[in-house]
């Protein structure tokens, strides 16, 4: 239940506040928080500013946003399966978070934007590899190199 007290989402600063309290959560979290970590090595410093802009521009109609918010997810996929699980938290983080942050149109668009996107997103990378489908290599994806020593062989 949101508290009384809080205000919706109205200015880019409303927007990075809930883009970097999410983070705070998300990149710690024990199911997804690799994903920034390991994986994608996120710069969270060097991603703000375009992912307050991506909210700024859905939420407040800014047009502060011009990038393709899928190529990053597709790109990450390409390393590690992104799986329905791995959308599932990150809507939970998001959920909690504006919940815990805003309320009002906004903050509800947010969690309903951010329901789309998710759907939206692991529908297309469904369709594309990852490294998880790639062939194993020829002989089974084991290489099995047997060494000869004679560190012990009895002489005869």
């Amino acid at each position: 239940m949101a508290d009384a007290a809080l205000t919706d989402i109205q200015t880019r600063d409303d927007c990075e506040r809930l883009v970097r309290a999410f983070y705070g959560r998300a990149l710690t979290d024990e199911v997804i928080g690799f994903l920034f970590t390991d994986v994608a090595k996120l710069d969270l410093e060097g991603h703000i500013p375009g992912i307050t802009s991506f909210w700024e521009t859905i939420l407040l109609g800014a047009q502060s946003y011009s990038g393709g918010a899928f190529r990053p997810h597709a790109e990450l996929n390409a390393k590690v399966r992104l799986r329905s699980g791995h959308f599932e938290r990150w809507l939970i983080l998001w959920r909690e978070t504006v919940d815990e942050e805003f309320a009002g149109p906004n903050a509800e668009l947010a969690k309903s934007h951010a329901l789309r996107v998710a759907r939206a997103f692991y529908s297309r990378l469904q369709t594309l590899p990852s490294a998880e489908d790639a062939p194993p290599p020829p002989g089974g994806g084991l290489q099995v190199i047997q060494h000869v020593t004679d560190f012990g062989a009895a002489k005869s």
